[in-house]
């Protein structure tokens, strides 16, 4: 039976989304590792189905400042794509590539967020890639956007145009370790059809 809405996944098909998770993860790992000149292990990703409304107080409540880079997707798969760091990473990340630390969100530069918002290109697409492969569906992706707020802020923006047919989201949580602790979470917001599609092409439908 085609599956209608994320919430009516067999727990069958969330192992298999797991695992596609996992690999996608261990290439962005991969790709974290080559930016940062590090060596980057990472935990297994653990994958929850979540009401959108609510998935700010999995990235550690409304008030928890958060980088956010989102994309939509578009050709095999429409829907939305978003990463989400904890601030830490952000600092990781400009301290490494431009030599100082970010005092705050508020403070940040348009050079920090260029350079946070490739980087989180970069990791975005390596896991779309990976996914492309292991599914054999195109995958188009539109620029990235970039919000760097409270985690209820940045939750707004999908919330706001999330009317592709269900309240649900998928959220893969990832832990990576190198020279800092760093918690990521990569939330996927697929059309119903589109859902349907990965799992077909994965052979679980």
């Amino acid at each position: 039976m085609a599956v209608k809405k994320i919430e009516n996944l067999s727990s069958y098909q969330l192992d298999v989304l797991r695992e596609v998770g996992n690999i996608g993860a261990g290439h962005a790992a991969t790709a974290l590792a080559t930016l940062l000149s590090d060596r980057v292990s990472m935990s297994v990703p653990k994958l929850e189905i979540v009401d959108i409304k609510d998935a700010a107080m999995v990235l550690g409540g409304p008030e928890n400042p958060v980088v956010g880079i989102l994309m939509t997707l578009s050709e095999d798969i429409k829907g939305i794509i978003m990463l989400v760091y904890e601030e830490k990473f952000l600092n990781v990340v400009i301290r490494t590539l431009l030599g100082k630390n970010i005092d705050g969100l508020n403070n940040l530069s348009e050079m920090d967020l260029s350079v946070f918002m490739e980087v989180g290109n970069i990791m975005v697409g390596t896991y779309l890639n990976a996914l492309s492969e292991l599914t054999k569906l195109n995958i188009g992706v539109s620029p990235p956007d970039i919000c760097a707020d409270m985690a209820g802020a940045v939750m707004s923006y999908p919330v706001s145009i999330f009317g592709m047919g269900g309240d649900k989201v998928l959220m893969i949580q990832e832990h990576f370790s190198g020279s800092e602790q760093i918690t990521s979470h990569l939330i996927m917001m697929p059309e119903n059809e589109s859902l349907e599609k990965i799992l077909r092409s994965l052979g679980a439908d």
